[in-house]
């Protein structure tokens, strides 16, 4: 399996695998909003600059 070079990208692979499992497993953990509110900024800003 290859690993993704793009930081963008492997936040946002990380962002759906963490949102799915909670879901999926109906977990949550404190600051659980915020956690995912940050992954999401950070992959969408690095995948807009291209990195």
């Amino acid at each position: 399996m290859k690993v993704t070079k793009n930081l963008g990208m492997l936040l946002l692979s990380i962002w759906l695998i963490v949102n799915g499992l909670a879901m999926l497993l109906r977990f949550s953990f404190e600051g659980q909003s915020l956690i995912m509110a940050i992954l999401a900024l950070a992959a969408g800003v690095l995948i807009l600059i291209g990195r």
